[in-house]
């Protein structure tokens, strides 16, 4: 079976995720980390892309980037995994394939959802109860946001918010849960999100509340994004009110 083709991101912004085969470490110890960082660099200058954040975690990584042309990001994973796979096959005496298939990419909008993909992403090593502070992770780029810029592009983030709300902000818990997959299936996050983002509804069981027309109002523009069985599921309203909506 043929691959999908990836999603084209319209702000030229990428959620990239990368893991290790078969859930094996992809860093041993503190210079593997280090070689990783050197790599990005060493393609950032040549492709100029940017970054806005990344996390490193010992058989996976988180990077949020964005590509100067259209078309860039293949390009720019394939020359960072590249030299990356063959420096620490070398290292450990190893061969064949580090990276399970291949990276997964998601578009990101610069919307009111960019701020908590960059939590959640720096929020990662706490989840895995690696830290208890996200400033004590050291393969990060909260870090780089609260001292020193050196990999991560941090202007960017800066201009909509100030290093004091920024801090405080990653002090509470990220609970939304980012997809990355190549995969066209919609989830119950993406449902939620988009009920969020476009109707105010924290709780989409709220939508069997509202006054019929509006309800029947958006069930109807959710049919032309998500299934009947999935808005069914997610906010309670019977299949046939849905349906006829």
């Amino acid at each position: 079976m043929s691959r999908l083709a990836r999603t084209i991101s319209e702000s030229g912004v990428y959620h990239i995720l990368f893991r290790g085969v078969n859930q094996q470490n992809i860093f041993e110890e503190a210079s593997d980390f280090e070689k990783l960082k050197e790599i990005i660099e060493i393609v950032k200058q040549d492709l100029q892309f940017e970054i806005y954040a990344y996390c490193f975690m010992s058989n996976h990584v988180h990077i949020v980037l964005k590509e100067k042309n259209c078309g860039d990001i293949s390009l720019i994973m394939k020359r960072i995994l590249t030299k990356y796979a063959r420096w620490y096959n070398t290292k450990y005496g190893r061969s064949g394939a580090l990276i399970a298939n291949r990276y997964k990419s998601v578009p990101v909008e610069i919307d009111e959802y960019f701020l908590n993909l960059i939590r959640y992403i720096h929020q990662n090593p706490i989840k895995a109860g690696i830290v208890d502070k996200i400033e004590n992770y050291p393969y990060s780029s909260f870090i780089e946001y609260i001292n020193k810029a050196n990999l991560a592009d941090t202007n960017f983030l800066l201009e909509m918010i100030s290093i004091e709300e920024f801090v405080e902000y990653h002090k509470e818990l990220e609970n939304m849960k980012f997809r990355v997959t190549d995969s066209k299936r919609k989830t119950d996050e993406d449902v939620l999100m988009f009920i969020k983002k476009n109707y105010s509804i924290d709780n989409p069981k709220n939508i069997s509340k509202l006054p019929k027309l509006e309800r029947n109002k958006i069930l109807f523009e959710l049919k032309k994004e998500f299934s009947v069985r999935h808005l069914q599921r997610i906010t309670g309203v019977s299949r046939g009110v849905i349906t006829y909506a």
